[in-house]
């Protein structure tokens, strides 16, 4: 799996690339997971609610969102090429 780049106000984060065999996962969805994408553990804070999602079919690969902007979480739907600093 790959790890998106130190996000930074210059920098927005890039999808995660896995592959995933059935069953299900825990999307992070405040970025504080030392295992990012996935969550590690009891959300630290009250506005953290990890995302759980099923693979139902035999290991597929998934990109799963970095940046946290995504419309389709815990999927890339491309928003990051889209937030600010982003060089076109």
């Amino acid at each position: 799996m790959t790890q998106p780049s130190q996000q930074d106000e210059q920098t927005p984060a890039q999808p995660y690339v896995a592959q995933l065999a059935p069953g299900e996962y825990w999307w992070c969805a405040c970025g504080r997971s030392s295992r990012l994408p996935f969550c590690d553990g009891p959300p630290s804070a009250a506005d953290c609610t990890p995302l759980r999602f099923t693979v139902t079919r035999r290991p597929r690969i998934v990109w799963l969102c970095g940046c946290g902007h995504s419309r389709h979480k815990p999927y890339c739907d491309g928003r990051h090429n889209r937030l600010p600093g982003k060089p076109r």
